[in-house]
């Protein structure tokens, strides 16, 4: 699918949000016809964007929330701290012709539009807008978003009150699913995932499974690993994949602050969860044996995760704990970023 992406939350502020884990120490229904795509990296500051053909442009919000106004605190590693996101939000202005997507862990909507969530929708106006942890039991009857949103897709949790992901989009899809093929427990998967599938590409958007405090859950987020890789592989196997949300891993060292005191000791930062990332990526990667392997073995592509590719020795974040004021001191995660399968050139 022909794409123009950008990544630049790093400079935004947004409403606190939890975890199932705590960190310690993060219409139109017109669509793009040609396949082309080029990755163009322009220098302002924390932006990072995909140029493609008749391109669309995908926002993701790698601090889940929207520019701070001059007047923000910033914290040491250079992000704002705000807390509720400001009435005055002022986002780039998009490339003409091109279409944007966003992504956003909202830690619950009914908490999120008590702490600004309409005017970051009124700044940034994503032509579809992926969100995670919304924690909805029902699909909302939400006037602002069904007129701004005409196709609205929420995969909601079995569990009140929990999880839960959907995309809202101004495009209409050919199909929508929620389910993960393969997954021996689909109550599990329910509020974690949807696939959109467009003319050229499909759009994942997840809630990835945590692995939980003393890493208590790691055995189902390895089953959920095993399966997801298999499922993105085929699904790229016949067009464009673009995989974004909360996937609930620090890929690297660089992508945590205290990264040596959580190796292999908290969710998000284990060699299994690490692994199993870095093999969507690329299928060449080593295999821990603590990854879990597919028995599928068919060739696969490599995607990029865009806004390390982009900003490479950048340390921004997308979680910041509750606790120990870390947001303020700029100690965080970066778990919710934005994939994309590598049918591109680098263009400096």
């Amino acid at each position: 699918m022909p794409l123009k992406c950008s990544t630049s939350g790093s400079a935004r502020t947004a409403t606190k949000r939890s975890r199932e884990s705590p960190d310690v120490d993060s219409d139109s229904e017109s669509r793009p016809s040609s396949p082309e795509i080029k990755v163009e990296a322009r220098p302002r500051a924390k932006k990072a964007k995909v140029q493609a053909k008749n391109s669309v442009e995908k926002t993701k919000h790698d601090a889940s929330e929207p520019a701070a106004p001059s007047t923000s605190v910033f914290a040491p590693n250079g992000q704002p701290t705000n807390k509720v996101i400001p009435v005055q939000v002022s986002f780039p202005e998009r490339t003409p012709g091109t279409l944007r997507i966003a992504t956003w862990n909202i830690c619950g909507l009914a908490a999120a539009q008590k702490k600004g969530f309409k005017y970051y929708l009124e700044a940034e106006d994503p032509d579809i807008l992926v969100l995670t942890e919304t924690k909805v039991n029902n699909e909302p009857a939400d006037p602002t978003l069904s007129s701004r949103f005409p196709h609205r897709y929420w995969s909601i949790s079995t569990k009140k009150s929990y999880a839960g992901t959907a995309v809202l989009s101004k495009i209409k899809p050919i199909s929508v699913t929620t389910d993960l093929p393969g997954h021996p427990d689909p109550d599990s998967v329910k509020g974690r995932i949807l696939t959109l599938e467009f003319e050229h590409c499909y759009l994942i958007g997840t809630y990835v499974v945590n692995a939980g405090q003393g890493l208590k859950t790691l055995e189902a987020k390895k089953e959920w690993n095993v399966h997801f890789t298999k499922y993105i592989r085929a699904l790229d196997r016949k067009k464009p994949v673009i995989w974004t949300g909360d996937l609930n891993v620090a890929p690297t060292g660089k992508d945590l602050t205290n990264a040596k005191n959580n190796w292999n000791k908290t969710a998000g930062y284990t060699e299994a969860e690490t692994g199993a990332f870095s093999r969507i990526l690329d299928p060449s990667a080593p295999v821990s044996k603590d990854v879990g392997k597919s028995k599928e073995s068919s060739p696969a592509g490599t995607f990029v995760d865009i806004w390390r590719k982009m900003h490479p020795e950048d340390r921004h974040y997308t979680y910041f704990s509750y606790r120990f004021n870390c947001r303020m001191k700029g100690i965080g995660w970066r778990l919710d970023m934005c994939t994309y399968a590598q049918y591109c050139d680098l263009i400096d």
